[in-house]
């Protein structure tokens, strides 16, 4: 019974306001989306809705002058009232070959002028970067209140000068501005407007414009500003837990009623918001208005409340007029007790592991030579990269601090892949010069290259990365480097390309070896040597290189398991050094063994002379013996 519901839909079955595909599926028709939003189905019990291009997410732009209009199955543009195309034609949808004209009087061509100017007045305050750098917190916030305040003053007294300018639009690069005014009572067909400015709307009653008391015209305004938000941001926001990451993710914008300035409502005003940025990952959106108080002005939530959010927009309700905005946090993470363990166990283990190979390679001569130079400077590196981690990793407070503590941790981690990429330059010149055995150039060579690079490209990185972005080192949970502008890439930058050169490096090496080994015998103990050190450089590159591409996948429903491969290897990162440089180096274990028996001998040695100086001491004669022979006196 249920067979003919899983086979391919035919034309026939395709519902209203779709079309066939193929004669296998069917796909709803331009202006429509099916009701599971996938755009070729076969269930036959599918619907087609009408699309509304004129609300989010999709809210055609018309362009100025000009207000959209949804029909079953499209849409169209219309010019507002003292404006029409050039054409004469009533409606249009293309607002890139149709543009709305002024057709009104000289004095409302004049009330547009005037707007123009308090745009352009107030645009030149806001991009005014030395006057909000001087300011502290307190007077950036009074400062910001009073252009809020000045620029809705002008604009509604602007528009009130133009009564049958029933709408005025404008706009720069900083500010768009909408009015829209009244001279009658409302009709039912203007029960409601709706006002847009920079892809951001505002649904308002007439009733709340109409002010009973007053007479003549009034009016309500729509105010956008593209960069206000840089200046009053979400460090103005104190209604959350401090360890969310908070950011203004909306334009902030401004209603206003007049002439009188009635701030309370009788319905809610409903605002949909464009976010800045796109597909937010976050947990929590907070509607929220500028609200005066004694000492300054910030963001609270009062009145306000989320009604719906996608990933580009929000809409907001708010019981008040003022000038709101569209706040998120990044929620902190809960940290897995689990892989908390495993990282102070197995760094722990990684420290330990990290010092002997140090103290191995400094006091180990037949290993001594450049290699094991380059070899010791990493073991240090990455020793003080671990210890630092785990004993500063969570110290945010202070946050100078922790900048320094990200800092350092920033530059070690970078020094530690500068003296892998130096080892695996010194391997491949190795190889290079095996036909002509010049190692006393090569030693030299890398004796006077290997500390300026080592320690000096590190950082100068982290010094040129700490003068442009200070204020990205350190984030709310973790002394490490924040992920906004890309600020990771400042550290997985330089890793990728030191891993795509050592692995380039360490092909040729090979292609040389396996060259060297098809036309000589003489040097075969060399080749073997340096091939054997290539292997172990080239494992030591996947352990320490892939173990940060583990840390670039931790997304997606494979998160968990990455992060625990990416835990488990950069914990253990000493061990394997300690492993292959030392405990499988047979000149090592020799040392090893001759370590172990003086060690032996020296405490048989010490044992055999406390054993000694025991039975000395115990036949010595004490006073008041008497020997044969010895005639005990009495005195």
């Amino acid at each position: 019974m249920q067979g003919p519901l899983l086979l391919p839909a035919s034309c026939a079955k395709c519902p209203p306001n779709a079309s066939c595909v193929n004669n296998t599926h069917c796909t709803c028709d331009h202006g429509y989306t099916s009701g599971s939003g996938q755009e070729l189905f076969t269930f036959p019990l599918e619907t087609c809705n009408d699309i509304n291009e004129c609300t989010p997410p999709y809210s055609v732009y018309c362009g100025f002058n000009a207000v959209c209009h949804n029909v079953e199955g499209s849409f169209y543009c219309q010019c507002v009232p003292g404006y029409r195309l050039h054409s004469g034609n009533e409606q249009f949808s293309n607002s890139n070959e149709n543009t709305c004209q002024d057709t009104t009087s000289s004095k409302t061509t004049q009330g547009r002028k005037e707007l123009q100017k308090i745009v352009d007045k107030f645009e030149s305050l806001l991009t005014n970067q030395t006057l909000w750098r001087r300011e502290g917190r307190q007077e950036i916030s009074s400062t910001a209140t009073t252009i809020l305040r000045d620029v809705e003053s002008n604009v509604l007294e602007t528009a009130l000068k133009a009564p049958e300018q029933k709408v005025l639009k404008i706009q720069n690069d900083s500010v768009a501005i909408e009015t829209q005014v009244i001279t009658d009572n409302c009709s039912e067909e203007r029960k409601t407007f709706n006002l847009n400015v920079q892809m951001n709307s505002m649904d308002f009653r007439c009733n709340d414009v109409i002010q009973g008391d007053t007479q003549g015209p009034s009016a309500i305004a729509f105010i956008s500003y593209s960069s206000l938000g840089n200046i009053i941001n979400a460090t103005f926001f104190e209604e959350t837990d401090k360890k969310d990451q908070v950011y203004l993710n909306s334009q902030v914008v401004s209603a206003a009623i007049g002439p009188k300035r009635n701030m309370s409502l009788s319905k809610s005003v409903t605002l949909t918001f464009q976010h800045v940025k796109m597909n937010p990952s976050t947990k929590k959106v907070f509607c929220v208005y500028w609200k005066s108080t004694g000492q300054g002005s910030q963001w609270s939530r009062d009145g306000c409340f989320l009604i719906h959010v996608n990933k580009s927009h929000t809409m907001c309700n708010c019981s008040h007029l003022s000038s709101f905005a569209v706040l998120m946090a990044l929620t902190s993470q809960e940290e897995d007790p689990v892989l908390t363990v495993i990282t102070y166990v197995g760094l722990s283990v990684s420290l330990l592991c990290l010092l002997l190979a140090a103290l191995t390679f400094l006091l180990c001569k037949a290993i001594q030579n450049t290699s094991t130079s380059l070899h010791l400077q990493l073991s240090l590196c990455l020793f003080l990269a671990h210890l630092l981690f785990l004993v500063g990793i969570d110290r945010t407070e202070p946050k100078v601090l922790c900048s320094i503590i990200a800092g350092a941790l920033h530059y070690l981690y970078l020094a530690a892949f500068t003296w892998m990429l130096l080892e695996g330059v010194h391997l491949f010149l190795t190889a290079r010069n095996l036909t002509v055995v010049n190692y006393s150039s090569i030693n030299r060579l890398m004796k006077w290259i290997m500390f300026p690079v080592g320690y000096g490209v590190p950082a100068v990185t982290v010094a040129i990365s700490a003068a442009s972005w200070p204020h990205l080192y350190g984030t709310a949970d973790r002394c490490w480097l924040h992920l906004d502008q890309g600020f990771m890439w400042s550290f997985l930058g330089p890793v990728c390309a030191i891993f795509s050169a050592n692995l380039v490096l360490f092909i040729l090496v090979f292609w040389i070896l396996k060259r060297k080994l098809s036309s000589l015998s003489s040097e075969v103990s060399t080749i073997q040597n340096t091939r054997m050190l290539a292997f172990k450089a080239t494992a030591q590159l996947f352990i320490l290189g892939c173990t940060w591409c583990l840390g670039l996948l931790q997304v997606g429903p494979a998160a968990q398991v990455m992060a625990y491969l990416f835990t488990i290897i950069n914990s253990l990162q000493g061990f394997f050094i300690f492993l292959v440089y030392c405990l499988l180096s047979q000149q090592v274990q020799k040392q090893y063994q001759k370590w172990f028996r003086e060690i032996v001998k020296s405490k048989s040695e010490s044992e055999t002379y406390t054993l000694s100086s025991k039975m000395g001491s115990d036949s010595k004669p004490s006073e008041g013996d008497v020997f044969p022979g010895q005639v005990k006196r009495k005195y």
